[in-house]
Parts: C-alpha cells; structure tokens; sequence
C-alpha cells in the first residue's frame, strides 16, 4: 500500500490524499485550501494525479476542506463513485454547488 499526501499536509485544510492498493488508486477526500490568498489559489491548480486513473473517493465528512474540489474533478471528466454517508451526501448537496470550483457544464 502507498499513501501519497496531496493537501492538509503543513496546513489544516485542503484534505487529500491518494491511496495506491490492490491495483486500485483511490482519494480520501478531495477538499478545498482556506486561509491565506496563496493558498485557495491552490484550488485552481491542477491535480497532483491523473483524475482518470482514480477508481472512486471516499468522502469521509462533508466540511469543505475534505470535499470542495469534488466538484473540480468532475468538471475534468471524472465518473466513478464518491463513497460517503448519506449525511455527507446530503450535506454536500447543499454545499458544493456553492463551492468556487463548482461549474455547470
């Protein structure tokens, strides 16, 4: 198994991380950066993997820091599954249309 830390790494939000197990690639949570300029500008930035070779995310809570760049990803194209709690779910129903990184396509 390797885990590779994208985000909340020296800093508290922008929760990611990339999970590398049994042939599968998966994200736990996928969250936006807060705080100082430099860093939601991170928000923009392109991901640090392939959003195509991810096999699903595994949301662990809704809190924007842990799930507000779902909605990037799926501007680029990415189809499989979010896993997370139907609180979460619904949670994040509210809340990522109104995330920065939300877009209608």
């Amino acid at each position: 198994m390797k885990v590779t830390f994208l985000g909340a790494a020296k800093t508290v939000t922008g929760s990611n991380h990339l999970v590398e197990a049994a042939g599968k690639k998966f994200l736990v949570d996928l969250g936006m950066y807060q705080g100082k300029i430099t860093e939601e500008m991170s928000n923009e930035a392109p991901f640090l993997f392939n959003p195509d070779e991810i096999d699903f995310v595994l949301l662990t809570h809704a809190h924007i820091d842990h799930s507000g760049r779902i909605p990037k990803l799926y501007n680029e194209g990415y189809r499989n599954p979010v896993y997370a709690t139907k609180a979460t779910c619904d949670l994040c129903s509210i809340m990522l249309p109104d995330s920065r990184t939300y877009t209608r396509n």
